[in-house]
């Protein structure tokens, strides 16, 4: 939910008006309105802004970056001389010094590579054989300026192949050097380590330092002057429940200000006030964009669909407990990974969910549990209907061998089901917020097809629950229509041309006719995930019982790949649903819930002027 905001407006003596930001800030509990003009022209500011920057960006590299081009400077001097190692592997072991001597007494060297299929042996010595390259040498003479074969014919570079320079040191003489490199560099890491011991710590009192500088120079540049400049005035918004403790500070300071409540317009911050299972899923709520404060804030919905949701993507009881655990570490700090930092409670909550949810679909780390939980089969997986007398559960393997045929798959109405009933709870939620918000007068078409479309669909599942007539049925379904209609097509706008008004709600029909549809069959992804999840959970443990022949009662190195593909398997596995389970949930939320329910998310976080560290 969100908090009550109460609106001040202050009115300060300029030569006061230091003494009472500073009061402001100590109290902690004004979230102050920014002007953006003010800010954008404010030299002093920017050159704050960009100093703060350079910090962070030297804190997140470490150190200072002459330490940093000192260190990539070495490792790109080993990967260089790796590179040429590998290049001068082919050419076996020599002595430079020995080539250096053949040079003085007037014989050279040349080193070339060659195609096998045109290679003749008067070309040179052939020193290795890769693939169809050769890699050759040959020695000449010279004499009178005049290059010749050891044969004493003129020398020219064969035709069709490459003339090769070799370095100075032999690959092993190179590998060498790379070990000196890798000391180098170690060197350099231990400089880098040796700053930051030193400097962060301080570096990062500063940053702090200049970020109180910046919210002090934001809200010195976001007031406006009156009387000549002998006046400033100020608007900021306080929580209804820390107004009182606000209005102490400012009558100590004998401060002119006016309190009000907000109104549609404004540029009220919203603070969410939930509980702890709702404050788990607030990062999602950011991700979209906050409420503003004439919203509703959809945590509280947006968290129990969206646990639900992932759940029934992952759908298997094996892998919540893998979350579970892994939250567990990440929250003990027994585990350090910085993009799961601070989310080891919503990991271990989610965890629990596919725990309960794949318990419920029978699924344990891609094994089938319906023999062990047969009533569990029946009722979640199958969904097969035996009448002789009443319900009679059966497992999977019991119903293959009725004979019966029929039956339908009960996870993917499920999911539609549940599909239909997120939609219409947005629509209901559109409904009521716009209304608060707008006036009942001026929602009469959100009304109207809140009521032709929830109501109709509620309508008629009581009338099938009690058994009602089809014409009585059919009556009330007409009924409601003819209402929907009015508001739909006759009152959507009041006041405007009644033909616009028919005009505009055509329109709408078109949009809810092929939106609605499309939006409720997204939810089969609730089923298909968790599907496809648990066949490759399926087929891994199909691939390590054929290593084992079969069984469990192979030989004793038939259980290292058996171990191995379980394992490799079901984390490969885990990793993929986990990622799906993520991303889908939030595009329904993002995308078929907050679009019908008219979620806007474009309201700024309540943030205090207040004395951080």
């Amino acid at each position: 939910m969100i908090e009550s905001m109460k609106k001040y407006t202050f009115l300060v003596l300029a030569s006061q008006y230091d003494a009472f930001l500073e009061k402001v800030r100590e109290a902690g509990v004004v979230h102050v309105t920014l002007k953006a003009e003010g800010l954008a022209e404010d030299e002093q500011l920017r050159k704050t802004i960009a100093d703060a920057d350079a910090l962070q960006r030297l804190i997140e590299a470490g150190a200072p970056e002459q330490l940093l081009s000192e260190r990539n400077a070495v490792i790109a001097k080993i990967e260089a001389t790796k590179k040429e190692a590998q290049r001068m592997a082919v050419w076996g072991t020599f002595s430079s010094e020995r080539i250096a001597e053949l040079k003085t007494a007037g014989y050279d060297l040349h080193f070339f590579t060659c195609p096998k299929k045109i290679f003749r042996e008067e070309w040179g010595s052939i020193v290795a054989n890769e693939g169809d390259t050769l890699y050759c040498v040959a020695v000449t003479k010279r004499q009178n300026d005049t290059v010749l074969t050891l044969a004493g014919e003129p020398y020219s570079l064969p035709e069709g192949c490459v003339e090769q320079t070799l370095n100075e040191h032999s690959s092993a003489e190179l590998l060498t050097d790379v070990e000196a490199l890798t000391g180098l560099l170690a060197a350099a890491d231990a400089r880098i380590d040796a700053w930051g011991k030193a400097n962060l710590d301080a570096k990062r009192a500063e940053l702090a330092e200049l970020r109180r500088s910046i919210d002090w120079q934001k809200v010195q540049l976001s007031s406006d002057t009156a009387a000549d400049g002998a006046l400033r005035l100020m608007e900021g918004f306080c929580p209804t429940e820390k107004t009182a403790e606000l209005n102490k500070v400012l009558n100590e300071l004998d401060t002119y200000y006016e309190v009000e409540d907000p109104v549609e317009g404004d540029a009220t911050p919203v603070k969410l006030n939930n509980n702890k299972f709702a404050k788990l899923f607030e990062v999602f709520t950011g991700m979209y964009g906050w409420p503003t404060y004439g919203e509703f804030d959809p945590t509280p919905i947006l968290a129990p669909f969206y646990l639900l949701f992932f759940s029934m993507c992952m759908g298997d009881a094996g892998y919540g407990i893998l979350l579970m655990l892994f939250g567990w570490l990440t929250y003990k700090g027994k585990l350090k990974i910085d993009m799961f930092d601070g989310l080891g409670p919503i990991i271990m909550t989610l965890g629990v969910g596919t725990l309960v949810v794949g318990f419920f679909l029978g699924t344990a780390f891609g094994m089938d549990l319906s023999a062990l939980f047969p009533s569990i089969d029946y009722l979640f997986l199958n969904g097969k209907v035996i009448t002789e007398g009443g319900f009679q559960y059966l497992t999977k393997a019991q119903y293959a061998a009725s004979g019966i045929e029929g039956g339908y798959d009960v996870a993917m109405v499920l999911a539609l089901a549940i599909g239909v009933f997120h939609i219409c709870l947005a629509m209901v939620v559109k409904a009521l917020c716009y209304t608060k918000r707008f006036g009942f007068r001026a929602q009469l078409g959100t009304w109207g097809w809140t009521l032709l479309i929830v109501g109709g669909i509620a309508a008629l599942i009581i009338c099938m629950a009690l058994s009602v007539p089809m014409e009585v049925t059919k009556t009330v379904l007409i009924v409601i229509a003819a209402i929907s209609a009015l508001g739909i097509y006759v009152f959507n706008t009041p006041g405007r041309n009644p033909l616009l008004n028919i005009g505009a709600g055509l329109w709408d029909t078109y949009n809810m006719a092929t939106g609605i549809l499309g939006d409720t069959l997204s939810y089969i992804r609730l089923y298909a995930l968790g599907l496809a999840g648990g066949m490759l959970g399926g087929a891994f443990n199909n691939l390590g019982l054929m290593v084992m022949g079969g069984s469990t009662e192979g030989a004793t190195w038939q259980w290292i790949p058996f171990v191995l593909i379980l394992l490799l398997g079901h984390l490969l596995n885990l990793a993929m649903s986990s990622l799906g389970a993520f991303v889908h949930p939030l595009r329904l939320t993002f995308v078929e819930y907050f679009k019908n329910s008219g979620y806007e998310g474009k309201g700024n976080l309540y943030k205090p002027f207040a004395n951080t560290k």
